[in-house]
């Protein structure tokens, strides 16, 4: 089982920077891929970026170029820098794992953290 923590949201304004971070419990997080979503108020909750095991990436066309994620597993950590955000950004932002590899589907995630504001003004 792996608990799941993130970190780092906050109010910023549009062209701005934040840094989210996500850490898991548990010695078997480098056995996991990882997710990072969000969900709008009103919306559904959508795929940002993914991680594999391997550290391929995969991102959502709305944040390919200015987000990127990272992992380390020394410290059961997934990042995802965020850069040029925009008020669209704005979002409840959540790091998720499964055990086989990066989806694009929320559902096929087992493991999810309590999530993180991120709040971009115009």
């Amino acid at each position: 089982q792996v608990q799941l923590v993130e970190s780092g949201g906050g109010l910023v304004q549009a062209g701005g920077s934040l840094r989210l971070s996500c850490v898991g419990s548990g010695r078997t997080f480098s056995t996991y891929a990882m997710g990072w979503f969000r969900q709008a108020p009103g919306k559904e909750r959508e795929f940002v970026a993914g991680i594999t095991k391997s550290g391929s990436t995969d991102y959502a066309d709305a944040v390919k170029g200015r987000f990127t994620i990272s992992r380390d597993n020394a410290k059961n950590t997934v990042y995802v820098e965020m850069n040029n955000l925009k008020p669209e950004d704005t979002a409840v932002y959540y790091c998720a794992a499964n055990p086989q590899t990066v989806f694009r589907n929320s559902g096929r995630y087992i493991y999810w953290g309590q999530g993180t504001q991120v709040t971009v003004s115009s």
